[in-house]
């Protein structure tokens, strides 16, 4: 339905994928041991889920297969079809890995609640946050976080996770107990925490100000070979009084390296200054999630 689509298809990256099975393993390892050994709930479909396994038995991975149908048709709608391909990904990879792993419960004999809500919460937290960060989600209510999040900007996905989740733990706290509950509630926090911090840590932005004799010759290998926007700004030497262009750009972390190497090896004598940024919107930036 959606990879035939050529224009979807060419939207797809192997590193996504990758990414997202990885992100899912991680989550699941979180899950099965130690979210479920304390006997916890974890987030949206997740967590029901899990009540459902605590009640009859059946592993979560089933239910949770089951219960995103519909909320992914919604997704279609109103995300797109990237995002959509991605979260089928990531649930159906879910939902194996947790019936996978199942058996990891079995590996921690210690009952320490805080511990286990302490890994439990970074271990899901940064599945979660390397899922989001490869344009994908676990599903369920994942995708109404990000509905929330595409409508409000300034909403951090772990955060909203966290409000919504809230009320599933509420409902949770009669079938698992108050004081489960509120463990789970510590657990979610760490998570919401962990989760916002690996997506901003892949999502890391970098402004660089290039100063050089060979203006032309670096600016058009940025926007050739990096496909990055290059702004000139008119500047003036102190000291030499000279006038020159500086060149401005913003890239992504990972592509500090190359750019670095890419410059000098056109100017070495070049000068770079390179600074952190908060927030980045604009073409090439707005659809970096999403």
């Amino acid at each position: 339905m959606f990879v035939g689509n050529n224009k979807l298809r060419s939207r797809l990256s192997v590193k996504n994928i990758l990414g997202i099975l990885f992100g899912t393993f991680i989550y699941s390892i979180g899950i099965n041991t130690f979210i479920v050994h304390a006997r916890l709930l974890s987030g949206g479909v997740s967590g029901i889920s899990l009540i459902v396994q605590y009640l009859t038995g059946l592993p979560a991975g089933y239910t949770i297969f089951m219960l995103n149908i519909p909320l992914l048709i919604l997704s279609y709608k109103k995300i797109g079809s990237r995002f959509t391909f991605y979260t089928i990904l990531g649930t159906a990879s879910l939902s194996v890995f947790l019936i996978l792993t199942q058996f990891l419960d079995k590996l921690i004999n210690f009952d320490d609640p805080i511990l286990l809500c302490l890994y439990g919460g970074v271990l899901t937290g940064a599945g979660m946050g390397i899922v989001f960060a490869n344009h994908g989600s676990t599903g369920g209510l994942d995708i109404i976080s990000v509905l929330v999040k595409k409508k409000y900007e300034n909403f951090e996905l772990g955060k909203t996770n966290l409000y919504i989740n809230f009320f599933i733990v509420l409902a949770g706290a009669i079938f698992i107990g108050l004081k489960s509950a509120l463990y789970t509630l510590v657990s979610m926090s760490i998570n919401s925490f962990v989760l916002d911090k690996t997506i901003n840590g892949f999502n890391r932005r970098k402004m660089l100000f290039i100063i050089t004799n060979d203006e032309e010759k670096i600016s058009n290998a940025i926007m050739n070979d990096l496909k990055r926007g290059v702004t000139f700004i008119q500047a003036e030497g102190a000291y030499t009084k000279t006038n020159r262009r500086i060149l401005y750009c913003v890239v992504s972390l990972s592509q500090i390296p190359y750019i670095k190497h890419l410059v000098y090896s056109i100017d070495s004598n070049a000068f770079i200054s390179i600074l952190d940024v908060s927030e980045v919107r604009g073409k090439g930036f707005m659809d970096d999630l999403f």
